[in-house]
């Protein structure tokens, strides 16, 4: 087969198996755990036979006209450069990883059918993203991840909080949808065209009349599905959903999708500086606010939810510092050891039973409990720690790498203020990342809190895929950022002096600072009943009852526990902690600048066509009526009274003649 064909059948195969899967679902039970995973196997097996072809070299290009439009054409066309064909390999990795997993995770679960094929199916449209070469054909993967995100985070639709996550997740990536959608369109009117090689050789040329504005609208798309401020608020509510789709949609989809598409049209951001800065300030904003945020959180789903949004922070950073291969080359690793800390998380819940012991503050005993996720989420933390010679250490120091060349005037392709604002970002985040995630293995594996009843071990298709994920999570790194230049423009990955010995510094502070603090809050650890105030440091029920609530604080039987005093990032966070752990109040922001007014909107609406249309609508109704009525009652059907009516009119009508006679 050729290439094409191949990368054709990379989306389609798991398109069909999502198919299969809903149409067999319900008559054929049997075929559903197959026709999750054979398609998603066959699909990774030739994404990377195409990345094994394609080798960094020639992009694959091809293309079919879909439809004539009258106008700017539609393209069903396929553009597999570098980025293109390692991204789809981690994908497909990752997809493969998670419904294996999930066939443990979920084989008790009777939706499990149409889970496995929505999955298959979130797949197949990122693939679609990836490979596509042209942006509306793009937009319909981009589209189609927004459903099956509803979907998948409201699977558990009992549950109030699933469904409005699953809410909240389709509407705010919608806000920004409506812009790109906008910024497509004026896009492919300046460029003529909706190929992506076509609308980069208009760049070149200068034929992009409005660069900034365009730009400006996409990025509101890309905030929204990438999680980035402020349009972030809807991936730590996501954790409602089931935890090998967190895996996935943190580690490969849909967050992944908006830095792949600046990425790919990465010379478009270029030619406006306003937009590079624009993009940096949002890369800082993000990878701090979520840092602080992360080390503040209870719910270990949450922690890493919010790690997520710092490091996709990382990789737009390192996009507004105009180098696509150190975002990529940390999209890449981030999608594994990303993937591992979330399907290690789902492992430590299953082995409870419940979902509720995913808070640190009740989490006791695990470590001899669940030796392969002990194991495999050190390797993972150690990785997002950015701790050398995990892979995290190799692609964050790409990212604050090219910062530092912007600072010092080594490239002149984004402003120098970009270069600063993402470098010291940088920085600040390497430090909180490693105290979040020391803090996150120090509560799950070293915490004491209650002993969970043991629901005995794991099936081996969720230990086995920990241990397939640790090998990047570890090897990727050190091997990739001596081969991956050649697939990603030739741009140098190899990690600097300065930045290496500054980001491994700050990151060894942070970890050793929360560890002392831990071991100096462990001696007076007490978990509090909130009926119990007075042994509470604070001494405020009402306070106490807050920041459970904030917190995520889960009731242990009839009680609910406030967060644990021996959490070291209450001390190290201080007058900061509450608002951290309540994500800044950024959606009681939102909802008193925006759900507050729409509502009172829709009431005055809903006032004025009650009370005002509708009482129009009933008089012309009623008049009719009435006069209909009045009418009614003159047909008696009785001949002796109409004879008198008749005379009765005649009488009128002769004296009505003689009085006009007698006037004339």
């Amino acid at each position: 087969m050729t290439t094409t064909t191949l990368a054709v059948l990379v989306p389609l195969l798991p398109f069909l198996g999502a198919l299969a899967g809903l149409l067999l679902g319900r008559t054929a039970p049997g075929f559903v755990r197959p026709l999750a995973v054979l398609p998603t196997l066959a699909s990774l097996a030739l994404a990377a036979t195409v990345a094994w072809r394609q080798g960094g070299g020639q992009a694959v290009d091809a293309a079919t006209e879909l439809t004539p439009t009258g106008s700017v054409p539609v393209e069903l066309a396929l553009y597999v450069d570098g980025f293109a064909a390692l991204t789809a390999v981690l994908v497909t990795v990752v997809a493969a990883c998670v419904q294996i997993y999930s066939t443990g995770y979920l084989r008790d679960d009777p939706r499990y059918p149409s889970y496995a094929a929505l999955v298959s199916l979130f797949t197949s449209a990122m693939l679609l993203v990836v490979y596509s070469g042209d942006l509306m054909v793009l937009l319909v993967g981009w589209e189609v991840m927004g459903i099956c995100s509803y979907f998948l985070v409201g699977h558990y639709w009992e549950t109030p909080e699933a469904r409005a996550a699953s809410l909240k997740a389709f509407l705010v990536t919608k806000l920004g949808d409506v812009p790109f959608l906008i910024g497509l369109f004026a896009l492919a009117s300046d460029a003529g065209s909706f190929r992506v090689t076509r609308i980069l050789g208009a760049v070149a040329d200068g034929g992009i009349e409005h660069p900034t504005l365009i730009c400006l609208l996409l990025l509101a798309g890309v905030a929204g599905k990438s999680a980035q401020f402020p349009l972030h608020t809807w991936l730590p509510d996501a954790m409602a959903g089931p935890t090998p789709v967190s895996a996935l949609i943190h580690a490969a989809t849909m967050v992944a999708a908006g830095v792949y598409f600046v990425a790919r049209l990465l010379p478009l951001f270029e030619a406006s500086q306003a937009a590079m800065t624009v993009l940096a300030v949002m890369a800082a904003v993000t990878m701090t606010g979520s840092a602080l945020a992360a080390l503040a959180q209870d719910d270990i789903k949450r922690v890493l939810a919010y790690s997520t949004i710092g490091q996709l922070g990382y990789m737009t950073g390192a996009l507004a510092v105009a180098d696509r291969g150190a975002a990529v080359f940390h999209l890449l690793s981030h999608g594994a050891f990303k993937a591992l800390l979330f399907l290690a998380a789902g492992v430590i819940i299953h082995a409870a039973g419940t979902n509720s012991l995913a808070a640190m503050s009740r989490m006791g005993h695990l470590r001899d409990r669940v030796p392969d996720a002990y194991w495999t989420m050190t390797v993972a933390l150690l990785a997002l720690a950015a701790i050398p010679p995990f892979s995290g250490f190799f692609s964050k120091e790409a990212v604050l790498g090219v910062a530092e060349h912007v600072v010092t005037g080594h490239t002149e392709h984004a402003p120098a203020a970009a270069g600063w604002i993402v470098l010291l970002a940088g920085l600040v985040t390497a430090l909180l990342t490693a105290a979040y995630a020391t803090r996150l293995w120090l509560l799950a594996f070293r915490g004491e809190g209650p002993e969970a009843p043991d629901h005995g071990r794991q099936p081996l298709t969720m230990t086995a895929v920990l241990w397939v994920l640790a090998v990047p999570s570890l090897a990727l790194g050190g091997f990739a950022f001596r081969v991956l230049p050649d697939w990603f423009d030739g741009h140098d990955l190899t990690p600097t002096l300065t930045t290496s010995v500054l980001g491994t510094g700050v990151a060894l502070v942070g970890g050793i600072v929360t560890y002392a603090t831990w071991r100096h809050t462990t001696a007076h650890a007490a978990r509090v009943p909130l009926g119990a105030v007075a042994a509470h440091p604070e001494g405020d029920a009402g306070l106490v009852e807050a920041e459970a609530i904030a917190s995520h604080a889960p009731a242990y039987g009839d009680i609910a526990y406030a967060p644990d005093p021996s959490d070291p990032g209450r001390l190290l966070l201080g007058p900061l902690h509450r608002p951290a752990a309540a994500g800044f109040h950024l959606d009681a922001v939102y909802t008193a600048l925006f759900v507050r007014p729409v509502r009172a909107g829709a009431s005055l609406v809903r006032f004025l066509d009650r009370e005002v249309v509708e009482t129009y609508v009933r008089g012309a109704g009623a008049l009719p009526r009435r006069l209909g009525a009045a009418v009614r009652r003159a047909q008696t059907g009785n001949v002796q009274t109409y004879v008198s009516a008749l005379l009765a009119g005649t009488v009128v009508l002769a004296v009505a003649a003689v009085l006009v006679a007698t006037g004339a």
